[in-house]
């Protein structure tokens, strides 16, 4: 599977549909016919990704040596809360109203990369967080060329 790069603003229409950038329909590959959606831990944001990475996630986290409550923790907040989302024929998907309230998803969508998954973010949400991110990498002195 290809990488997911990059950043793109695309907007709901009044029927709760957006379309999900063709560079990541893409990535998906030609096969897909949707991706996994599900609430981001960390953030007001929405994790999104193809569902056999899902499955190869549940794979690998069966082999770790995971807490109890830990292990449910995952179990209840990423795959309980996992929602298949199908591509229609213009490769939009239709964001659950409960999806995009929490992560405060209105008019504007930003689907933002992350290798192998990609989050969606309300856009200006998610340039305040970017910019905590950047201010944090000075601080500790982060660069590609160090790495």
């Amino acid at each position: 599977m290809a990488s997911f790069l990059s950043s793109f603003v695309n907007r709901l229409d009044k029927k709760g549909r957006v379309s999900v950038p063709a560079a990541f329909r893409a990535a998906l590959g030609v096969e897909a016919s949707g991706i996994m959606v599900f609430r981001a831990l960390q953030h007001d944001a929405l994790d999104a990704c193809s569902p056999a990475h899902l499955e190869k996630l549940g794979d690998s986290i069966e082999t770790l040596d995971l807490a109890p409550e830990i292990f449910e923790l995952i179990e209840t907040t990423i795959f309980g809360g996992a929602q298949f989302l199908p591509f229609d024929s213009e490769g939009r998907i239709s964001l659950p109203e409960e999806l995009a309230a929490a992560a405060g998803i209105g008019e504007l969508v930003n689907f933002v990369g992350r290798r192998t998954t990609f989050q969606m973010w309300e856009p200006r949400k998610f340039a305040a967080h970017a910019e905590t991110m950047r201010a944090t990498a000075r601080t500790h002195e982060i660069s590609l060329s160090k790495i």
